[in-house]
């Protein structure tokens, strides 16, 4: 892909114009990475001949026209093109933008509308001669996350970018940069814009629980008040040694990180049910005989899980399953501690609400995120036991499925209605509780439960 990148860059300088790579590419070329972040920003040309330039060697699409972004895609990959352009602020929020799509812009000046200085380094290409208006380098190389201008508050998104860039690159943040971000007002930014920052941080960082310190040094807890809860949260020092709830659970992010399999529905799941586990402990945590205690947080978190993430997304599923998760996080532990009670049924019945397998990690993470010597040892036998368990009941990942159908009914002169529906749930329940494993058992337990007189045959129904 770089080669043909290399041949339309010879074709924009031949028709007067000047290609460089800029962003993510620039930043992992100078840390020593590949990359296949391909975005190039384009001087010197307008968008159409731009346009005319890649729809030779692929095709191209304008995805943000207004915004000078073309989209190129071909067999060997794909890229964005840009124009530099000026913006000027006009309304409030992420949006809120006038844009001047100028070929003559320089790229000094084009750097400097950039958000962070390791973000506002440019790559000339073929040479790959490096620009480096605004330290950008020596940032990166610093480990730090500095604004290139003052211009950086016209943004507020670049308040969450901060947050998450901080986690994914391990870096630390600039304290005039934080300084701006505590300027900003976060309260108008489109919610599916601040959902896709905190879906970065928590899938593509490794230490995601570094971000969200980073976003309440910046005030964005401010905005997230089921977050800022948390940070004053005592817990009781026998189970807790590492802090407060907040400590805790940027602890308890971190575990799940290591957790994540790559899959993104599954990942963002566990990622936001270990955010939010504990949202419930603020509403009833108190003392009692010495102790701290927090009676009914699981079942307290799911009104503010539901906020926190409403707030942000529609996604109705998403929000279901992180509710499961945080009512359900304490059952492996609560089952374990009394496992020689727990009976097969109580497996199978949990396998109903919430998937055993996933409900596990997260409450690994819960387990594991904290210092406790089991914990540094990275132990968790409750959940290892659960989920042998579930695994020898075949409930590991759902509920078991009902053996007895209505078909079988139907076969005995039962009538579709709600007499037929009560007598499948009975059977179901009998089912979850062991009655029996497979249809001969269910035949023999539905000989010894079906009515004295059942609907008579409908060959015999006149």
């Amino acid at each position: 892909m770089e080669r043909l990148i290399h041949k339309i860059a010879d074709e924009i300088a031949t028709a007067g114009g000047s290609a460089y790579y800029v962003g993510g590419y620039v930043r992992d070329r100078i840390r020593g990475l590949a990359s296949e972040d391909f975005d190039i920003e384009v001087y010197g040309l307008d968008l159409a001949s731009l346009e005319e330039i890649l729809r030779h060697h692929g095709r191209c699409e304008a995805v943000g026209r207004a915004f000078g972004v073309l989209k190129f895609s071909t067999t060997r990959g794909d890229a964005d093109f840009s124009l530099p352009r000026r913006e000027s602020k006009s309304g409030s929020g992420h949006r809120g933008f006038l844009v001047d799509l100028d070929p003559s812009i320089t790229p000094e000046e084009a750097c400097a509308r950039r958000d962070f200085s390791i973000n506002a380094m440019l790559m000339s290409i073929p040479a790959g001669e490096i620009l480096d208006f605004h330290g950008g380098r020596e940032d990166l190389e610093a480990g730090r996350l500095r604004h290139t201008s003052p211009a950086f508050v016209e943004d507020p998104l670049r308040a969450y970018r901060l947050m998450q860039f901080a986690a994914r690159f391990e870096m630390t943040a600039d304290p005039g940069t934080l300084t701006l971000c505590g300027e900003m007002e976060l309260g108008d930014l489109a919610p599916e814009r601040v959902f896709a920052e905190f879906e970065k941080l928590l899938l593509l960082a490794e230490r995601p629980g570094h971000g969200l310190a980073v976003a309440r040094e910046a005030g964005i807890l401010d905005y997230h008040p089921e977050l800022e809860a948390l940070v004053d949260c005592p817990q009781d020092p026998t189970w807790h040694p590492e802090g407060t709830v907040w400590e805790h659970t940027l602890m308890v992010l971190d575990a799940a990180a290591a957790l994540r399999n790559g899959d993104r529905r599954r990942d963002l799941a566990l990622m936001f049910g270990a955010l939010c586990h504990d949202f419930g402990k603020p509403l009833c945590t108190r003392r009692k005989q010495g102790r701290i205690v927090s009676p009914g947080h699981s079942e307290l978190g799911i009104e503010p899980t539901r906020r926190f993430l409403g707030r942000m997304s529609r996604d109705r599923a998403l929000l279901d399953e992180v509710e499961r998760f945080v009512l359900y996080h304490l059952r492996p532990a609560d089952f374990y501690r009394v496992r020689e009670q727990i009976r097969d049924s109580s497996i199978r019945r949990l396998a109903l609400q919430v998937n055993i397998q996933e409900l596990v990690e997260v409450a690994r993470a819960d387990h594991l995120g904290r210092t406790t010597p089991e914990a540094l040892a990275s132990e968790f036998p409750a959940g290892e036991w659960l989920l042998a368990k579930a695994e020898s009941l075949q409930v590991e990942r759902e509920a078991p499925a009902p053996i007895l159908m209505g078909r079988h009914l139907l076969e005995r002169g039962w009538r579709e209605g709600p007499e037929m529906g009560a007598l499948l749930k009975q059977a179901y329940e009998a089912q979850l509780d062991g009655a029996f494993a497979d249809i001969d058992g269910a035949l023999r337990w539905l000989a010894t439960h079906d009515p004295q007189s059942p609907l008579t045959p409908p060959e015999m129904d006149n």
